[in-house]
């Protein structure tokens, strides 16, 4: 569990760094916001930053069950990488796909990378790929079927306030990074 541990180390300190900054009135330094080019670094400081401690707590309990188990089957600077890259991705497509949309609020927390460490576990282990070996799906339809998935775990975990398009970003990561076995360490 060292990555898994070390991430959950690097949001609490984020989390600590906040409230300092948040005295002074510059916790918002960690947000991502569009236009993302106006403060680049945030597109990596949003995954490890948090709301509040209830949003901290879920995205620390979600990434102690998900975490570990992707953990033992890669290395901490793949655990590490895919975390920040996925997080990023997740946190960047809310922030433009959700302006289409309408005014997107700033984005933080880990939710992005979390979902798609699940994505990886449902796409990257033996049973899936037998079931992929055998159904043959075209590349094409494996894309849909991720894309289905991703919007199903993200509907069913929706609340109010909850960066969906993020979300579902992130569990299409995971699951296409799961079916290509993109962290195993073998």
């Amino acid at each position: 569990m060292r990555a898994t541990v070390e991430t959950l180390g690097v949001i609490m300190i984020v989390g600590v760094a906040q409230l300092a900054l948040g005295v002074i009135d510059l916790a918002w330094v960690f947000a991502l916001s569009a236009p993302v080019t106006v403060a680049p670094w945030t597109v990596v400081t949003s995954v490890y930053a948090h709301g509040s401690a209830t949003h901290l707590l879920a995205n620390a309990v979600g990434l102690l069950i998900v975490g570990p188990l992707v953990e033992r089957h890669t290395t901490r600077l793949r655990f590490h990488a895919f975390v920040v890259t996925t997080g990023a991705i997740a946190g960047v497509s809310q922030v433009l796909v959700g302006g289409f949309l309408g005014p997107t609020p700033a984005v933080l927390g880990l939710s992005g990378a979390v979902f798609a460490l699940g994505g990886y576990l449902l796409a990257g282990n033996v049973v899936s790929a037998t079931l992929f070996d055998r159904l043959r799906l075209s590349d094409r339809a494996q894309f849909a079927l991720f894309g289905l998935v991703a919007v199903g775990l993200t509907v069913a975990t929706a609340a109010p306030g909850v960066a969906l398009i993020a979300h579902a970003t992130g569990a299409f990561c995971g699951l296409v990074a799961g079916r290509a076995r993109l962290l195993d360490d073998t």
